[in-house]
């Protein structure tokens, strides 16, 4: 394969990443079809990475309208298109990053049940399912995992992020570092394991610093948001909701086996917070978890690099992120 293979326009528009990624990782790109569902604002960040650095087809899904509210986070909106329906609103714009992407749209989540899901995602690559609900997810997972296609997860939660993926049986490029000064690549296979597994992870075979290190108030900040949304039917919005998932935060500590010595509760203050702002975006949280997004992406697709394994939580009250290996081995 050479870069023969690629138009003038391509060679011109992606020479710095051929460069960067080499040939056969920028044409494992220009084949994939990614499926994105719901743009929200890191959705929106995400697509706005994978377009531009030259995917093949962006099929997006969203039955929900343009709000006022969308008009913070989400870049590709204007005001007059308040009350129009997302994807057709954004659909021109998208196209206009990268006019070589084909985009496609879906204005409904009918797609998204039991019975379509499977065929929605037959013809896919990669399937990317963004600010949704813990339960849905588990079963999109499950379904791309008999269909044996990769699947993100991610969104936002006020100042909290997250990207899960479950990338089956991944094969990425690696530097064989015990080579010395002749490093050669060698090739480096990972398993991981469907959301429902990774959720059922153990933190009690960790040190106290190893526990420290990976910032288990916000983690577990955001496994208690799901399961309060779970059992709600919806996300806090209010102080009175603070008890609620203060006691599901620390239920959820307990259970999982958190060395008691870093965190026996979630801090109140925190929990305290998030009850007020889990549902809303803010512009800057979601450029960065959705930027993450977009490049780990690439990174699946490209096969040069290790992708994160598997859960990545951001605390922007302290603009860090950690990556948990949760029940990776």
């Amino acid at each position: 394969m050479s870069s023969a293979d690629f138009t003038e326009e391509e060679q011109g528009r992606y020479d710095r990443q051929i460069r960067l990624w080499g040939i056969e990782a920028q044409q494992r790109m220009r084949n994939a079809t990614i499926l994105v569902v719901q743009l929200k604002g890191t959705a929106t960040e995400a697509i706005k990475n994978i377009v531009l650095a030259g995917i093949g087809k962006l099929i997006i899904v969203d039955g929900e309208e343009v709000t006022e509210e969308d008009l913070g986070a989400g870049f590709f909106f204007r005001d007059e298109d308040v009350g129009k329906k997302r994807v057709e609103a954004a659909k021109a714009r998208i196209e206009s990053l990268n006019p070589l992407v084909t985009v496609e749209t879906v204005p409904t989540f009918d797609v998204l049940g039991e019975q379509s899901f499977e065929t929605t995602i037959r013809d896919v690559d990669l399937v990317c399912v963004t600010d949704w609900i813990r339960d849905d997810l588990i079963r999109m997972n499950e379904v791309c995992r008999r269909a044996h296609k990769p699947f993100y997860s991610g969104g936002t939660y006020g100042l909290l992020g997250y990207i899960f993926c479950d990338l089956l049986k991944h094969d990425y490029i690696s530097p064989d570092r015990s080579a010395g000064e002749n490093a050669k690549t060698v090739k480096v296979t990972v398993s991981y394991p469907p959301l429902q597994d990774a959720l059922r992870h153990r933190w009690d075979t960790l040190t106290r610093r190893q526990t420290k290190e990976l910032n288990p108030s916000c983690v577990f900040t955001i496994l208690a948001l799901w399961q309060y949304q779970s059992i709600h039917g919806a996300l806090p919005k209010q102080l009175t909701d603070t008890a609620a998932l203060q006691s599901i935060a620390d239920s959820l500590l307990s259970d999982a086996g958190v060395n008691k010595q870093v965190l026996t509760t979630t801090p109140p203050d925190l929990t305290e917070s998030i009850s007020t702002t889990a549902a809303h975006e803010f512009s800057p949280v979601c450029a960065i978890v959705g930027g993450m997004l977009g490049q780990d992406i690439l990174k699946t697709l490209g096969a040069r690099e290790p992708p994160i394994a598997n859960f990545f939580a951001f605390d922007g009250n302290t603009g860090s992120g950690t990556v948990c290996r949760m029940n990776m081995s």
